[in-house]
């Protein structure tokens, strides 16, 4: 496994994971598919400190990919970053998810940013599983400010001191 930063051309495979999420699971908030056109515009509106990784295989298939978003854009929060991580379903519990969490925190520190904040859906416990195991504290729970599939989202948010 490779992990590098995003290009353009790696649009339609983050596009094709995201999306899997987007109608299968709580895991993305978004109801709707990204296009390949609005996945092209947020993989180029996000670079430097705000990267997306990704996690290419030897055949040079995308196994997931991981992102640094601004937390706030108001400017007493530019030191916090937001971080979002996605394994292909073929391609879970292989250490992927581990791989791209730690480099993004490599990147984080690389640009240094002070925190790293991870808002993950209570009821995915291999997310917060995972981020616990990466360094990151839970630090509270938001009750119920999500709706999908007809059902209430509670939304629990870690942290990692860098």
């Amino acid at each position: 496994m490779r992990l590098r930063l995003a290009t353009i051309d790696d649009a339609e495979a983050v596009a094709g994971i995201y999306n899997h999420e987007v109608l299968t699971s709580t895991a993305v908030s978004d109801i709707e598919p990204r296009t390949l056109e609005a996945q092209r515009a947020w993989i180029a509106e996000r670079s430097g400190a705000h990267a997306v990784v990704v996690a290419e295989l030897v055949d040079s298939d995308v196994a997931g990919f991981g992102s640094l978003s601004r937390y706030k854009d108001r400017p007493a929060y530019a030191t916090t970053v937001e971080s979002s991580v996605y394994v292909a379903a073929n391609h879970r519990g292989r250490g992927v998810g581990a791989a791209i969490i730690d480099e993004l925190i490599s990147v984080a520190r690389t640009h240094g940013f002070h925190t790293i904040i991870a808002r993950i859906e209570a009821s995915n416990t291999a997310s917060i599983a995972l981020h616990t195991q990466a360094g990151f504290e839970p630090i509270g729970t938001e009750r119920e400010v999500g709706r999908k599939f007809g059902r209430w989202l509670n939304m629990c948010s870690l942290q990692k001191m860098l």
